[in-house]
C-alpha cells in the first residue's frame, strides 16, 4: 500500500499508517487466547476454536465446549473496555469511544441470548492469568459435564 492513500471520505481511518495498524490487529488468535487453550487442552479438554455457540447467532466465542454447553470469551482490554485498563483515545475519540460502547452492549447481548438458550458464559480479560482462567474453564466444564451425567443418570 502507499503511502499517498487518502481514506474515503467519512472513513473511521485518521490516515494510512493508522489503517495499516488497525488492519494488523488479530480478531482471533491472540497471545492470550492461544495461551489459555495451550493450558486447557493440556488438561484434557477438547473444544471448538472461534465458533457459533448457536447457529442462528452470529456472533462467535473464543472457546466453545458443545456437549456442557460452556462458552468461552477472552476479551481484549481496548476492544472491550476493561474497566482497569482502558484508555480511551487521543485520535478520533468520537468514533473508537461509540465503537468499544457498541462492542460493550454486544457483549452483554450475547451473554443474555447464550444464558437465555442455558448456556454458561465465562468472560475473562486478556490481562488476567492464563492459569488461573484455564482452571476456571475446567472446573466449569466439570461442574456442568458433573450435572449432565446426573440428569442422564435420573432418567434411566
Amino acid at each position: 500500500m502507499s503511502d499517498n492513500w487518502t481514506p474515503p471520505q467519512g472513513s473511521w481511518a485518521s490516515s494510512a499508517a493508522r489503517r495499516r495498524n488497525m488492519q494488523a490487529i488479530r480478531s482471533r488468535d491472540t497471545t492470550p487466547e492461544r495461551l489459555i487453550r495451550r493450558l486447557v487442552h493440556a488438561q484434557g479438554l477438547r473444544y471448538r476454536v472461534a465458533a457459533r455457540p448457536l447457529s442462528d447467532l452470529r456472533r462467535t466465542a473464543d472457546m466453545v465446549f458443545r456437549p456442557t454447553k460452556v462458552a468461552v470469551f477472552i476479551d481484549g482490554c481496548y476492544w472491550h473496555g476493561c474497566p482497569e485498563h482502558y484508555v480511551p483515545p487521543r485520535t478520533n475519540p468520537g468514533y473508537w469511544s461509540e465503537k468499544v460502547a457498541r462492542n460493550m452492549a454486544r457483549d452483554r447481548d450475547t451473554d443474555q441470548r447464550l444464558q437465555a438458550a442455558g448456556w454458561t458464559v465465562l468472560r475473562f480479560w486478556e490481562h488476567e492469568s492464563a492459569t488461573e482462567c484455564a482452571g476456571r474453564i475446567a472446573a466449569e466444564v466439570a461442574k456442568q459435564r458433573d450435572q449432565l451425567h446426573g440428569m442422564v443418570e435420573q432418567e434411566e
